[in-house]
Parts: C-alpha cells; sequence; structure tokens
C-alpha cells in the first residue's frame, strides 16, 4: 500500500482551499478545519490537511497551485483567520517548503508573505461544512468565492486536475 504524505495549507476560507486541492490528481484526501502551531497552540486559523501521493503530484506543484489561488502577497485585514502559511510535518518537508516558495518568488510582482510553519493542532470542520463546494455548488458563496478560485485552476493547472463539476 502507498504511503501518502501530509502538508497544510492556509491562506483563504477552507471551503474554497478544500474545493481547489480535492480537485487535483494524486489528492487522496483533503482535510478541512483550523490549524495551530505548537508554538502558539490557541491561535487558529482556517486551513486544510492534504494527504497526497507524491509520485502522482509533487509538493512544489502543490504549493505553487496554493500560491496562485489565494491572495499570498496581500497582508490584508483578515490574515489572522486566513493566514498565508504551508504547515510542514517534518524538518526536511520545511526546508524544501522554503525553497519552493523562494523559487516561485519571481512568479509574483509583490513579495509572497506566505510563512513557513510546523503543525500543531489541527481541528477538523463540523460534518455539515466538510466537501462543501461539492455539496451544492449552487449556492450563492459557491458561486462568489469558489468558483472563480476553480477557474483559475483550470486554467494554469489543468493537467492536474480531476473531477471538476461546475
Amino acid at each position: 500500500m502507498k504511503i501518502l504524505r501530509k502538508i497544510g495549507l492556509g491562506g483563504s476560507c477552507h471551503w474554497c482551499t478544500e474545493a481547489i486541492f480535492i480537485s487535483l490528481v494524486g489528492v487522496q484526501q483533503v482535510e478541512q478545519g483550523w490549524l495551530a502551531t505548537k508554538e502558539e497552540p490557541t491561535n487558529f486559523s482556517e486551513a486544510v490537511v492534504i494527504h497526497y501521493d507524491d509520485a502522482l503530484i509533487g509538493i512544489d506543484v502543490l504549493i505553487e497551485i496554493h500560491l496562485h489561488t489565494h491572495s499570498s502577497t496581500s497582508d490584508h485585514a483578515m490574515r489572522e483567520k486566513y493566514r498565508s502559511a504551508v504547515y510542514y510535518y517534518s524538518e526536511s518537508d520545511k526546508k524544501k517548503v522554503r525553497s519552493i516558495i523562494g523559487e516561485l518568488q519571481d512568479q509574483f510582482d509583490k513579495q509572497l508573505i506566505t510563512q513557513v510553519l510546523p503543525v500543531g493542532i489541527f481541528e477538523l470542520n463540523e460534518e455539515k461544512y466538510l466537501d462543501y463546494y461539492r455539496k451544492d455548488p449552487s449556492k450563492p458563496f459557491c458561486k462568489n468565492y469558489i468558483a472563480p478560485k476553480l477557474k483559475i485552476l483550470l486554467a494554469r493547472y489543468s493537467q492536474y486536475t480531476d473531477h471538476i463539476s461546475m
């Protein structure tokens, strides 16, 4: 049996992030909820934990998609709730993630503000909010916020997508 790798991502609404990453080839599971670091165990931010097969999709692709599908250069007023971050599970992933973000910086006009943080505590969202987009893509939130992000995903990264319904 293939061992899946994990990475946490935060930056925008966890419903949006879940819809983006569950649509990718190689992503087997997306857990949607809140993440805090070990250093700040009470400072939660909306995020997802992605379980992926690195033989089908690499961490570099996941991070690139993440940076291009949320405001990764904007230090807006909602950053505490929507921390722009990649959460790592191992020291080797920490080094990889920092390197990948550095290499991707030239794709952006402004400085990336995405933090590289250790996973601390993850709290799964309530069942009724899980798989939010796929349960009812006709909801106003889905049409106004999630669908535009999925359009970006399809326009830039269609080679990595699977089973997107819009």
